[in-house]
């Protein structure tokens, strides 16, 4: 796997104790924002924009193209996906734009939400939708609907009840999202993207056929967990072309501990991903009607704006 040209040289040296920063703050926003692939769903489409976009980048992995090739066309497909959701470059050819057309607007897309990704990777994720290519796709392995079909367990400690917030997320959109903040982060840690990416993907593998009971159900497996979990990932693996398995198992060897750059990475998604999942149903359980109508404009600039100030007002709405 070769290594994608992510780093900078201001990134910092991390240590694994001490004091040392241990993750780029300015790519916060942007990480809360993407988190909202997995919960964003249009006509015609099955499924959130997370778990389709873990079905196509498995797709071109098994259709033949490299792992850095997938990490930056999916990563760049959800960046600009983050504020311009299903508006994407199939539906606006569709719809008749040009060529050049469609580029501007993925461009602006993308450049509205990325400026705090670090260069030279920002520049490479950005080429990915001026100069689109097409990959090709082989067979979506059967793991990739068995995850999209598996629900996360929600928020679980062992001794304790589970907290389940509603909907929750499915083990696709989740390895999607990791995959992609990976990618995101890896110049920070120095960490090679591709390898990152492939390994967030393939991070679940045991659960495509092993219900998620969170870790108190790990717990209560005790010594049993990690051949359960060996013997379940080892059914994903074997559904791949013996090539690409040997790429993923390469790659799904930093995801035990932090000791590398991959790892780090990695496990700094994970991470994020995590706590934001839960952060979403919070911000939406505290959000008032003064931040939808005064700092989202609801009832938005425009020729009957008036108008609708007056209905609301003179209906005592809200």
């Amino acid at each position: 796997m070769t290594t994608l040209e992510g780093g900078g040289s201001a990134a910092p040296a991390l240590a694994p104790e001490g004091d040392a920063i241990a993750a780029p703050l300015a790519l916060r926003d942007l990480l809360v924002e993407a988190n909202d692939l997995k919960r964003v769903r249009s006509a015609g489409r099955y499924g959130s924009i997370a778990e389709r976009l873990f079905a196509r980048g498995w797709a071109c992995l098994t259709g033949g193209a490299s792992p850095d090739d997938v990490a930056l066309e999916i990563t760049a497909t959800a960046l600009a996906a983050t504020r311009l959701c299903d508006l994407d470059a199939a539906f606006l050819s569709a719809a008749g734009l040009s060529d050049e057309a469609v580029t501007k607007i993925l461009v602006a897309g993308f450049d509205a939400v990325t400026e705090a990704v670090e260069e030279p990777l920002r520049a490479r994720l950005r080429r990915r939708l001026v100069e689109r290519v097409e990959m090709p796709e082989g067979p979506v392995p059967a793991f990739v609907g068995a995850l999209a079909e598996q629900p996360r367990a929600g928020v679980t400690c062992p001794g304790k009840p589970r907290i389940l917030l509603e909907p929750p997320e499915n083990h696709a959109e989740h390895c999607l999202v990791v995959a992609v903040y990976g990618v995101v982060l890896s110049p920070f840690y120095r960490a090679d993207p591709g390898m990152v990416f492939l390994a967030a993907m393939a991070h679940h593998f045991h659960n495509a056929a092993m219900p998620d009971a969170g870790f108190t159900g790990e717990m209560l497996l005790g010594d049993e967990l990690a051949g359960i979990m060996a013997t379940t990932a080892s059914w994903a693996l074997d559904e791949l072309e013996p090539e690409l398995a040997d790429i993923v198992e390469r790659a799904r060897a930093v995801l035990p501990d932090d000791s590398t750059a991959e790892g780090r990475a990695f496990h700094a998604a994970d991470c994020i991903d995590r706590v934001l999942q839960i952060a979403q149903h919070l911000r939406a359980a505290s959000l008032t009607m003064e931040t939808v109508l005064d700092d989202m404009e609801l009832v938005h600039a425009g020729p009957v704006k008036g108008f609708h100030d007056r209905v609301l007002r003179d209906m005592r709405i809200p």
